[in-house]
């Protein structure tokens, strides 16, 4: 990790009010109850970090430690968040006329899903500040990630999901040793019950943006894709969008690059993609609010973006207007349908979450927030064989002989 290093943080703030919170002392929400967020001495890191310096360091997460919020190295706990990759979907861009069309593939990181990033960091700092027992509601992948970044720091962890949370998450969570529970209800219902933990137990509650950090590890998405594009940012970004931090956080990271002057004031247009069966911020964005109301009967077969109510509603929507971009819903027949196209033909398996971005390319298109010739990014959120799988089209019988004639 190199030498030790001070961080360059001078404050929290609020993100509703602007009230600033001191760095150094354990936080949640601000007083007014919203999300805090972390301020830097961007003009010191100007003149004390080039960008030339990025040459040669490691190809991780960590190479951006002066945007980070840690206090020295020693802190740090990683399970080697190693860069991930930007592919080229060139069939899938020739077919709706785009320049590009790229995914960032985050299942290549720990734990399988781009939760690692923002885990790392919440644990880091939980780490570095004190924390022995720390909490999260999940829909599966953000608890792994927590689970096996606390087990590497030794703080105890406790992971509450949806009881139809997929097997494979829940057995990944206690082999990781998190005490887990599946409860009957969503994530926000699981978010109330870490709650009540937190005020009778006195656990850390690491909910999405209850924290200051996680959004601080996502945002690394956002620096990674400008440098993998030579600083030159693409035209729009599609997110699936449950708690929306990376969305978030990659609109937090471009305005930071600028005013270090590695970037322009050009940003992408961020579409926020959900799921018809789960679309707050979708109704929001379309009835011009400033929040979005709790989604009842939330159902979909992307789990993780099946979040009917998000504490990051107001930032997530400000964000989306501001970068002239807008929030689209697909249905789960639209998603399965992306899902069975992008593995059959460009050898790419995406997670569900990915596949509804990819379904709404089309109404995009159809509504000119995305115009030809495009250069347009989708995120993979996770490793696709952490999901119940679709079934595959043309399976070959069990057994018998096989009629080659016929293949």
């Amino acid at each position: 990790m190199g030498r030790n290093s001070a961080s360059y943080v001078t404050h929290l703030e609020c993100s509703a009010t602007g009230e600033c919170v001191p760095a150094r002392t354990l936080q949640n929400l601000s007083a007014a109850g919203r999300p805090l967020l972390v301020r830097y001495d961007l003009e010191r890191v100007r003149k004390e970090f080039p960008r030339s310096a990025l040459t040669d360091r490691a190809p991780d997460l960590w190479r951006y430690r002066e945007l980070l919020p840690y206090e020295s190295t020693g802190s740090v706990v990683s399970l080697g968040e190693a860069m991930t990759p930007v592919i080229a979907l060139d069939k899938l861009a020739r077919r709706w006329d785009l320049s590009a069309l790229w995914v960032k593939d985050e299942g290549r990181l720990p734990t399988g899903s781009f939760k690692a990033r923002g885990l790392a960091l919440a644990v880091t700092m939980a780490h570095e500040l004190g924390v022995r027992e720390m909490a999260i509601p999940t829909n599966g992948n953000a608890g792994a990630a927590m689970a096996a970044y606390a087990a590497r720091a030794g703080i105890r962890s406790l992971c509450f999901c949806p009881s139809d949370t997929p097997d494979a998450n829940v057995r990944e969570m206690a082999l990781l040793g998190a005490a887990t529970y599946l409860v009957d209800g969503l994530i926000d219902d699981c978010g109330k019950l870490v709650t009540q933990g937190e005020r009778e137990r006195g656990w850390f509650n690491c909910s999405t943006l209850k924290e200051p950090y996680r959004i601080e590890g996502k945002k690394t998405m956002g620096l990674e894709l400008a440098e993998q594009l030579d600083w030159q940012l693409p035209d729009v970004i599609l997110y699936p969008t449950g708690g929306g931090t990376g969305l978030i956080g990659m609109w937090k990271a471009f305005g930071e690059l600028e005013a270090l002057g590695w970037i322009g004031p050009m940003r992408p247009r961020m579409i926020a993609v959900q799921a018809a069966g789960c679309a707050p911020i979708v109704r929001a964005f379309e009835s011009g609010a400033v929040a979005a109301a709790r989604w009842e009967n939330a159902r979909t077969i992307a789990a993780g973006i099946r979040v009917p109510a998000a504490i990051g509603d107001a930032l997530i929507l400000d964000a989306v207007r501001a970068s002239g971009g807008i929030a689209l819903a697909v249905d789960d027949d639209a998603i399965e349908t992306a899902w069975h196209a992008v593995a059959a033909e460009e050898g790419v398996l995406l997670c569900p979450e990915t596949a509804a971005t990819v379904a709404a390319i089309e109404r995009a298109r159809e509504r000119g927030a995305i115009r030809r010739g495009e250069r347009v990014v989708l995120f993979n959120c996770a490793a696709a064989q952490k999901y119940p799988l679709p079934a595959a089209a043309q399976a070959l019988p069990r057994g018998g002989a096989v009629d080659f004639k016929r293949l």
